[in-house]
């Protein structure tokens, strides 16, 4: 059974209002953001569903736990659909990615690897499994696509230790910051060509499933964050979140009737959850602002997504949101 990551003291991302531009929708701007389209409607006060104009102006929260901090490495938590690369302590990327569908054939392995092949305009050639499952689909069959806009890997190819599975791009960004992979990790295409610019071979890396996070930060706010338990590991509860926060001492600063509705509602999105009566002895208490705790730590169901539109619009990513290291 999955288990909440040991405490952090980071998050990513922030609240903001977003301008809205022509071809913009809530499953567009979730899969730039890292924001589930049906939460970041429900949190406007719309259905996912509904239509976006130019000039509208929605509200984003898309801050997200950094669950195991480490010196230097490339880090995926498979429920939490983020990776973040780290360089000496440091977050210096911050991700929404699409991972393996939720069929045990598909689904993103777990554990460590290292970087062992990097690939700019890379050719696909097609497994032998895809192309099995693409024939029986009724689609045209082919062994490898060149590069160019109609290959499913982007621009860059990151190759790992791990079987067959790799970290790419894409040419159809809407389906990032979702299940729908055949086992790789795949990002946005500005994303992968920063982290692409950010790591070599033998680098290191390490995929994870973590559904449950806690963090408190250096102003004394405590966040958990509950994602969905996409591939049925168990995620161990509110009972978990518990054990962690008291061995941490730190289970009397959390709110615990709002933490079991956090846990409840697996939104994928820290919530603040300190104690009230805590703030009002001092603790910094402002959720609204963009937040990044920068401390030193110690030794599914979403609606049919649509075709992609002939110019994808420019979205700022998360990364983008993390202060000046």
């Amino acid at each position: 059974m999955a288990t909440p990551a040991p405490l952090s003291h980071r998050i990513v991302g922030g609240e903001f209002d977003f301008i809205v531009a022509d071809g913009n929708s809530f499953r567009r701007i979730g899969s730039r953001f890292g924001v589930s389209p049906r939460i970041l409607a429900r949190d406007n006060g719309k259905q996912v569903t509904d239509s976006l104009h130019a000039g509208d102006v929605i509200h984003i929260d898309n801050r997200h736990i950094v669950p195991i901090e480490r010196a230097n490495l490339i880090e995926v938590n498979l429920p939490q659909r983020m990776l973040f690369h780290f360089e000496d302590w440091r977050v210096t990327g911050a991700y929404p990615v699409a991972i393996g569908q939720p069929s045990k054939q598909w689904r993103t392995p777990i554990g460590a690897f290292k970087v062992i092949q990097m690939r700019e305009d890379p050719t696909w050639r097609v497994p032998a499994s895809i192309q099995r499952e693409e024939e029986a689909e009724g689609k045209v069959v082919e062994d490898e696509v060149e590069p160019g806009p109609d290959n499913p890997l982007g621009k860059y190819w990151i190759g790992l230790s791990m079987p067959i599975v790799g970290i790419h791009g894409t040419n159809h960004p809407i389906t990032v910051y979702s299940y729908r992979t055949h086992g790789c990790v795949r990002l946005h295409p500005d994303d992968i060509e920063a982290l692409f610019d950010a790591v070599e071979l033998n680098d290191r890396g390490e995929i994870v499933y973590l559904p449950l996070m806690l963090a408190r930060l250096d102003d004394g706010r405590i966040f958990l964050e509950s994602q969905k338990d996409i591939y049925g590991k168990g995620t161990g509860g509110i009972a978990a979140v518990r054990a962690l926060a008291e061995a941490t001492g730190i289970g009397s600063l959390v709110d615990w009737p709002r933490a079991e509705n956090v846990v409840r509602d697996e939104d994928g999105i820290a919530r603040d959850v300190t104690l009230k009566s805590v703030r009002a002895g001092g603790t910094a208490a402002d959720s609204n602002a963009a937040t990044t705790s920068e401390q030193k730590p110690s030794a599914g169901n979403e609606p049919p997504e649509p075709q992609p539109s002939a110019s994808e619009p420019k979205l700022e990513p998360i990364s983008a949101k993390l202060p000046a290291h």
